[in-house]
């Protein structure tokens, strides 16, 4: 039993409680960016192995069009996040710092944003277990949270082990950020929608969304829009850092113990970040690939604070200068406070 429940917070032992930072882009709707002149895209996009390029220089790509391809089951494909040409495929910097292997494209700017509809459609509910892996695997999709797990490898469970409950983790704990504060009020349809495919995915018969309680008006919100069989249900946790980290989620919603070195699915859970599962309900259903995400850009050292849509691959200066950079003594910190890096 979780004793914290008790006294009537859901929560876990310990934990600190710093400024969240958070008023300057919680309420502000997020925003697509132009695409910057060159866009660098890793090859690397996970935590698994990188992507094989299978483009060449000069060759012309299409927004949505595959241009590397997963390299084995613990890989995922790249899909191009804009038209454009293919500059070259070499080493580059990115924002993960140092160099390794990118395909790098000169946008055509004029071009539009809109991705090709190849009139192709997946029905989640005709698929088995094994087919809906592959299917989110083609997807490109990984951990949005910031671990960037292959989101189909964490869906494929052992058949030595049973899944009962999917958690959803909207806790978002870091300081400053509020992306998935965002996709929870403007993306709602999406998130459920990917709920039900990891659901049925994993086999699981219920889910829970878990959010701290200073994201009130999200849980207004999506209570609105769930399910009268209460299969998605929506609760509240404590405001405290790490809430977001699995295993503190796992107890303080259900006061389940994942045990140390081990995995969710070892005590029948399923736990994926809300990011995930609103791209996964957009993409897989059309058979789209992952090529954008929402980022707050925040901080005294910017102009225009606000949570932006970006294509993958945009270089960090493109961002700052659309944000109007002005903190020449501020320091970059990619991924937030806690557990980001210095740029």
């Amino acid at each position: 039993m979780n004793l914290f429940n008790l006294f009537g917070k859901k929560s876990f032992p310990h934990g600190i409680h710093p400024d969240t930072y958070k008023e300057q882009t919680q309420a502000k709707v997020t925003r697509r960016l132009p695409f910057a002149d060159e866009i660098i895209v890793p090859l690397a996009q996970s935590i698994g192995r990188p992507a094989k390029a299978i483009v060449f220089r000069g060759q012309h790509v299409v927004r949505g069009e595959i241009i590397a391809e997963a390299d084995g089951f613990m890989s995922v494909p790249i899909h191009a996040p804009v038209n454009g040409t293919i500059k070259a495929v070499d080493i580059a910097s990115t924002a993960k710092g140092g160099k390794q292997p990118a395909i790098i494209i000169t946008t055509s700017l004029n071009s539009g944003q809109q991705i090709p509809d190849s009139g192709e459609r997946c029905d989640y509910l005709q698929m088995s277990r094994e087919e809906l892996v592959k299917a989110v695997q083609n997807t490109g999709l990984v951990g949005l949270g910031g671990a960037a797990f292959p989101t189909h490898v964490k869906m494929a469970i052992p058949p030595d082990r049973t899944i009962h409950t999917v958690l959803v983790n909207g806790c978002e704990c870091e300081p400053f950020l509020t992306t998935d504060h965002r996709v929870m009020l403007e993306q709602i349809d999406n998130l459920l929608l990917g709920i039900r495919i990891a659901m049925r995915t994993v086999a699981a018969t219920k889910a829970i969304i878990g959010i701290e309680d200073n994201k009130l008006n999200v849980l207004a919100a999506i209570k609105l829009y769930l399910p009268d069989d209460g299969t998605i249900t929506i609760e509240a946790v404590e405001t405290k850092y790490p809430q977001g980290a699995e295993k503190m989620l796992a107890y303080s919603l259900l006061g389940i113990e994942i045990p140390s070195g081990g995995l969710p699915s070892e005590v029948g859970l399923a736990i994926f970040n809300v990011a995930t599962l609103a791209e996964l309900g957009a993409l897989l259903p059309v058979k789209q690939g992952l090529i954008e995400r929402i980022i707050t850009i925040t901080g005294d050292g910017v102009k225009k604070p606000g949570n932006y849509l970006a294509p993958i691959g945009t270089p960090v200066r493109f961002l700052l200068e659309y944000a109007e950079f002005i903190g020449a003594e501020a320091e970059l910190i990619l991924g937030g406070p806690m557990m980001g890096m210095p740029a």
